[in-house]
This record gives structure tokens, C-alpha cells and sequence, in this order.
């Protein structure tokens, strides 16, 4: 075991056990046994309190543990899976937990919850034990996935939406959906940003773990970027003063009301992101730059662009299969 000497003057002991780092400190160099002494009582300590830790009191210290590296919003999803679980799990003992337990409770989950929130807390469950029980062996069953097609909005629904809100405050922010901005990005963005056609993206708009509304950083690397938008846009946005000034969730609801005004399926603003990768797609831009210019980490939102390009094809195929069948029996 080292024995370092901190710029401070203090004298310091660390120890790697069972994948995490253990340290005691002294105002003086120790010797060998008082500092494996030491570094023995520490860990009977923690030792102490992790068998003696609820699912509870581990869930909030690992949701602690993160605050300062995870998202704002991740941290939320974690706030609510502790709400979501049930009372009886989060007082069971950690080390007193089992497969079983863990089974029975996403059984629970399921009856009244949806796959996907009921993925979210097994995730969450699973973080935690791995955290503070590392030697479970989880094996859950989980509910199985609703597979849904995601809708992708025509240029005629998205020509109307446009015509409807045309000169309203709600004009720019869904234009610069169009342009693949999500909408904590929209939010975030001053008249600084923009510098004659260009958007810089470096922020994001989101609800903080308290549900107060901060700027915070763009939601990965990728984020941060760089697009261009028409000059007619950026000039209409330094004539308003402003890009939105109102709440992000304000223009979810009223782009709600103007799909219902216009007899359009709903789809959240978010999916105008998904139409931008349709139309470059369709416009032959590489893969890469469509992701680039998204500010897409991965290339998932490429392969739902390009499985809602498959089942129109599929659909095109199977209907003129039926006309010449049709053709051959009836003329």
C-alpha cells in the first residue's frame, strides 16, 4: 500500500476493492500497520453501511453519485423510476435482494406500466445493484417492446403547419425545427448566435432536476454545431429581436392545436428533426453530414428514416401487385 505526500502536507492511503477506490488521510506520515489499520477500518465501515443500505438509500446515493455528470433530464428520469418502484422494493436490504425480487417486481411494473417505462426502472434497478451489489446475477424477463412506426409528416403537412403559424411567434422556432434543431436547442438560442446565414448550436434549453427551466450545455459533442438556414429566416429573426421567447413545452401544445385546427395526425415537434433527415436523405446528402448537421451522435434516426422509406415502397409494391392480379382476372 503507497503512502503519498499531498501538496497540502497531508499524507494520504489509497485502495482499489471490488472495482472502487477507498482513501484515509493523515496529518502525519504513518507508518505501515497504522495506515492498513486505517485503511482496514475503513472499509469495515463501509462495509457496515452498505449491509445495512436499503434499495432507497442506494438509489439516492447513486442518483447523488451522478448529478454533476449526468443530464439534467437523465437525472429526472432517475428521480421518477425511485417513484415508480415500489415502497416494499425500495425498503428491501441491497444484499438481501434477489433475481427473484427484482422479477417479481417488474411483474408488478408491467401490469400497469408501459414496456418502456417499465425498461427504464429494470435499468435503473440494474445500475444500482451493480453499483453497491456487484455479485447479483441479474437474468429479468422483460415485457416485450410495442413496435411502433414512426410518422413522418408530408411536405403538404408541414407546408400547412408553416402557412398556419406563418407571422406568429411560433413561425421561427418550427422553421428551425424543420432545419433539424431540437427544441431545448431552439430555446437556448440568442441573436448572438447568429451571424449573417449561420446558427451556432452550442446550448440547450431543459428542465433542471427541480423542473426550473435552465441553459445547460448541447445534449452531446455532436450537438455543438454549426447549420445554415435561408437569409430570409435570419433576417426576419434580427428584425423580430428574438428567436422564442416563451416556454419550450408552449410549442409543443400549440403545435398540437394547429395539427388538430388542420385535420393532421399529431406528431411532436420533435419529429420535423426526423422529416430534416428524410428530405436530405431523399436529396442524396451523405449519411455523415445528415448526422452531422443534426447534431446525431449515432445513426438510429437514419435507420427509422430509412424504414419508413422501405414501408412506402413496400406499400407502393403490394398495390400494384393487387392491380395486376386485378387486371387478369376482371378484364
Amino acid at each position: 500500500m503507497k503512502i503519498e505526500k499531498r501538496d497540502s502536507g497531508n499524507y494520504r492511503i489509497r485502495k482499489m476493492y471490488k472495482g472502487q477506490m477507498y482513501t484515509v488521510t493523515f496529518d502525519h506520515k504513518p507508518t505501515q500497520k497504522e495506515a492498513m489499520l486505517a485503511m482496514a477500518d475503513e472499509l469495515q465501515k463501509v462495509h457496515k453501511k452498505h449491509k445495512s443500505m436499503n434499495f432507497k438509500a442506494a438509489g439516492e446515493e447513486y442518483i447523488d453519485s451522478k448529478r454533476n455528470v449526468l443530464s439534467p433530464t437523465t437525472i429526472r428520469g432517475y428521480n421518477s423510476n425511485m417513484k415508480t418502484i415500489s415502497p416494499t422494493f425500495l425498503d428491501k436490504n441491497i444484499h438481501d435482494i434477489t433475481a427473484l425480487d427484482i422479477q417479481s417486481e417488474i411483474n408488478r411494473l408491467a401490469k400497469g406500466h408501459s414496456p418502456k417505462t417499465v425498461r427504464n426502472c429494470h435499468g435503473f434497478i440494474s445500475a444500482v445493484l451493480g453499483t453497491f451489489y456487484p455479485n447479483l446475477k441479474i437474468c429479468t424477463t422483460l415485457p416485450q417492446k410495442i413496435k411502433k412506426e414512426p410518422y413522418v409528416p408530408s411536405d403538404e403537412d408541414v407546408k400547412r403547419i408553416l402557412e398556419c403559424v406563418k407571422d406568429t411567434e411560433y413561425e421561427i422556432p418550427i422553421i428551425l425545427a424543420c432545419y433539424g434543431l431540437r427544441r431545448s436547442e431552439i430555446c437556448a438560442l440568442t441573436l448572438d448566435d447568429i451571424n449573417g446565414d449561420v446558427v451556432k448550436i452550442n446550448k440547450a434549453k431543459v428542465l433542471s432536476e427541480n423542473g426550473q427551466w435552465i441553459i445547460k450545455t448541447t445534449k452531446t459533442v455532436s450537438s455543438t454545431r454549426e447549420i445554415v438556414i435561408p437569409m430570409e429566416i435570419a433576417d426576419k429573426i434580427r428584425t423580430n429581436g428574438y428567436i422564442y421567447k416563451g416556454y419550450p413545452d408552449i410549442i409543443t401544445k400549440h403545435l398540437k392545436r394547429v395539427e388538430d385546427q388542420l385535420g393532421i395526425p399529431r406528431f411532436p415537434l420533435h419529429k420535423l428533426r426526423h422529416y430534416f433527415a428524410s428530405k436530405m436523405s431523399a436529396m442524396n446528402v451523405p449519411e455523415a453530414d445528415i448526422l452531422r448537421m443534426g447534431g446525431w451522435e449515432t445513426d438510429h434516426v437514419m435507420k427509422s428514416v430509412y424504414r419508413h422509406s422501405m414501408i412506402e415502397k413496400e406499400e407502393a409494391a403490394k398495390r400494384d401487385a393487387a392491380e395486376k392480379l386485378r387486371n387478369i382476372l376482371f378484364s
